[in-house]
C-alpha cells in the first residue's frame, strides 16, 4: 500500500511548551489509523501541525510523497487533506445546507456538489430532516455529524478526525464510530485522534499510542486492544 501521510521527527512548541517532541508515524492508502493517548499527550497539536494550522519547529510531514511543511490549510484542502477539528467549528448562523456547501468551497462542479450533499444526508438522515435549520441550534451530536459531513464535502483523500466523540452521549458516540467505519469502507483514508481508546482501536487497522509528546507504542490495532499495557493505561483495566 502507498504511504499517503508520513510524519518524521516532528517537533512542535505550543504556548511556550514543547508539546510534540519528535514523532514518527505513517498512514497508508485505504487505512484507518487511530492515534490514542490521554488528554495533553500532544495528539491535537500533531493534527494541527499536519494541517498547517501550527508551525513546525523541526522534522517533516510528507503527503503524497512530497513535503508539505509550511503549507497552509487552504493549500492542503485543495490537495485532498482535510480535518474535522475538535470542537466541531460549525458556522452557527448558517443552515446545515450552507455549512455543507462551505465544505465544498474549493470545488465548482455544482451538480456533483448537490449529489454529495445528498450522500451526506444518506449517511446522516437526521441532518436531512433539519436541512434548513441554523447549525447553532443543533445538539452537540448533530453538530459533530455536520462537521464530519462538511469535511467529506471536499472529497478528501485523507480525512483527519480530531476527537469526534468528545462530549457526546453514548448513543451518539455509537453513531459517530459507525460513520467513521463507513467512511473508511468507502475508500477514504482516515487518521482518527481519540481519547476513547477502546472504541478507536476497535475500528482501526493500526494504532499509535502518544504520551507526553512522544509515540510510545504502535502496531496492529486489534493486538493493541488486547495488550495488557494498553488496557491498563488507557482502558482502565
Amino acid at each position: 500500500m502507498n504511504i499517503l501521510l508520513k510524519v518524521t521527527g516532528l517537533k512542535v512548541a505550543y504556548g511556550g511548551i514543547q508539546a510534540v517532541k519528535g514523532v514518527d508515524f505513517e498512514v497508508r492508502e485505504g487505512e484507518l489509523v487511530s492515534l490514542i493517548g490521554s488528554n495533553g499527550a500532544g495528539k491535537t497539536t500533531t493534527m494541527k501541525a499536519i494541517t498547517g494550522i501550527l508551525p513546525i519547529n523541526d522534522g517533516d510531514i510528507e503527503y503524497l510523497g512530497k513535503s508539505i511543511r509550511g503549507q497552509g490549510p487552504w493549500d492542503l484542502v485543495t490537495q485532498g487533506l482535510a480535518m474535522v477539528p475538535e470542537g466541531r467549528g460549525v458556522f452557527a448562523r448558517m443552515t446545515i445546507v450552507e455549512n455543507l456547501q462551505m465544505g465544498a468551497y474549493i470545488r465548482n462542479d455544482k451538480a456533483e456538489i448537490l449529489t454529495d450533499i445528498e450522500k451526506v444526508f444518506t449517511i446522516f438522515p437526521r441532518l436531512k430532516e433539519r436541512a434548513d435549520q441554523l447549525a447553532g441550534t443543533l445538539s452537540g451530536g448533530e453538530q459533530q455529524m455536520l462537521a464530519m459531513g462538511r469535511g467529506l464535502m471536499s472529497r478528501p483523500k485523507v480525512l483527519l478526525l480530531d476527537e469526534p466523540s468528545i462530549g457526546l452521549s453514548p448513543m451518539m458516540v455509537d453513531k459517530i464510530f459507525e460513520v467513521v467505519r463507513e467512511v473508511s469502507a468507502q475508500g477514504v483514508t482516515v487518521l482518527l485522534v481519540e481519547q476513547n481508546a477502546s472504541r478507536a482501536l476497535a475500528i482501526a487497522d493500526r494504532g499509535y499510542v502518544m504520551d507526553s509528546g512522544l509515540i510510545t507504542m504502535s502496531g496492529d490495532a486489534k493486538q493493541m486492544l488486547s495488550d495488557p499495557k494498553v488496557r491498563a493505561a488507557y482502558l482502565g483495566e
